[in-house]
């Protein structure tokens, strides 16, 4: 089971908070333009926050499987029989080295960063091609 650290989904939360603390401050000053970048911050980064406390658990093996968040906090069973490919996508940018896992199931295209899963993708990958043999 590989789920997102609690830590950034607090801080996602607080920067929500903290946006729309500054949209209710920029509101009362009478800045028009404060509120339009604040209200769509405090819902973006609240949101994104809130999903990570909802749905922590972004991608679960077992014998049958694997279950992945679907939509905002849904979730899909995938048999193993119907993944196509488990890979991983290695970028290098800028000197920056991002790894990003891809499950190809033919109809979906599941795609998970280090983020959603709590550990490096290519050690993600590894795993699930053991437990899918």
């Amino acid at each position: 089971m590989w789920r997102v650290r609690r830590e950034p989904a607090i801080f996602k939360i607080i920067g929500g908070l903290a946006c729309a603390g500054l949209a209710v401050y920029w509101w009362a000053a009478g800045d028009v333009r404060g509120v339009i970048l604040a209200v769509p911050a405090a819902v973006l980064i609240g949101a994104m926050g809130l999903r990570d406390l909802i749905a922590p658990v972004r991608l679960a093996a077992d014998e049958s499987g694997i279950t992945v968040v679907h939509g905002f906090a849904g979730r899909r069973h995938v048999p193993w029989e119907t993944i196509w490919d488990i890979k991983v996508d290695v970028r290098r940018r800028w000197g920056l080295r991002s790894e990003i896992l891809e499950i190809d199931t033919g109809d979906y295209l599941h795609i998970f960063s280090p983020h959603d899963l709590g550990a490096p993708p290519t050690e993600v990958a590894a795993a699930l091609r053991r437990r899918g043999t």
